[in-house]
């Protein structure tokens, strides 16, 4: 295995910011695909439709899948935090605002930053990292403002937990896979997992929340659902497996912060959503936060 990168490089960056890209993007996708497509049943094709991908590109590449190297423990530990993460979205998607749940659900970077270092102490974040951190996620807060005005109820409160757990999860699942064998097994193995798992929790999951089950959908919702598969939960997500094996998992979290305001910006550019000036205000934020966290120590 090639020596871990202490910062980001070139490489590193234009990949985060393009996955975040589409990743912003997908919250589009899914947001629009929902009313015709259930989202367990809409998670149950797309990561079975990955995991056929996974298995023929590296049946395609020559690369095991199936090998003892001690990531079984940790793999299937990674797949049910994955399976988990996706399951407390959609169930709290469906007592809070997607505006309450975007900004619940990016706490992750935190749990990295505070629980990462206890396994990783090269990960551990200098005071200066932390504040641009905390900016960062500031910023995504002041985009969604507006979905915290009014009175909390009860069913909005558990939607804002499941965000919230869902949040916790994912950083978990980033800490699982920096500190088990996974750290040394390739990004294709790893992710295989994570959608392999995910696969085959997803349609019980559906089943129990009573989704009805078709294949007769729109071309939109098929377009939709492919884009989902195949730059979503393959190629971007392979993209990430790979970064999360050679550079800092704190730095490269710092940077899903552009996730939910490029969202913000497709909502305004494709569906006639109005341009706030928190917005503007959030992404001149977030890169600011982003670039603290990534400052390089003084000699």
């Amino acid at each position: 295995m090639r020596e871990r990168k202490q910062h980001l490089d070139a490489l590193a960056v234009s990949l985060l910011v393009a996955c975040c890209l589409f990743w912003g993007f997908q919250q589009i996708l899914i947001k629009t695909t929902v009313p015709e497509v259930p989202p367990l049943w809409q998670a149950a094709l797309r990561f079975a439709g990955a995991t056929a991908m996974l298995w023929a590109w590296c049946a395609w590449r020559g690369i095991r899948l199936f090998e003892r190297d001690d990531t079984l423990r940790g793999g299937l530990l990674a797949g049910l935090l994955f399976a988990a993460e996706f399951t407390c979205i959609y169930l709290g998607l469906r007592d809070t605002a997607a505006s309450r749940l975007t900004v619940f659900l990016y706490t992750s970077p935190f749990v990295v930053a505070l629980l990462l270092p206890r396994v990783a102490p090269s990960e551990r974040l200098r005071p200066l990292q932390w504040i641009g951190l905390g900016i960062a996620f500031a910023a995504v807060a002041l985009a969604f403002s507006e979905g915290f005005t009014g009175h909390s109820t009860a069913r909005q409160l558990r939607g804002d937990a499941f965000a919230l757990a869902a949040g916790t999860l994912w950083g978990l699942t980033t800490i699982v896979i920096r500190g088990s064998k996974l750290a040394t097994a390739s990004a294709e193995k790893t992710l295989f997992y994570q959608v392999g798992v995910t696969a085959a929790v997803a349609p019980f999951l559906s089943i129990g929340l009573g989704e009805q089950w078709s294949l007769h959908y729109s071309a939109y919702a098929w377009v939709s659902i492919a884009l989902q598969t195949a730059i979503g939960a393959f190629a971007s997500y392979l993209a990430w497996m790979w970064m999360l094996r050679h550079y800092p998992a704190t730095q490269l979290s710092s940077f899903t912060f552009l996730a939910p305001l490029f969202a913000l910006l497709f909502g305004v550019l494709l569906l006639n959503e109005r341009l706030t000036p928190q917005l503007l205000v959030a992404l001149m934020a977030v890169a600011g936060g982003i670039v603290l966290v990534n400052r390089k120590k003084a000699r």
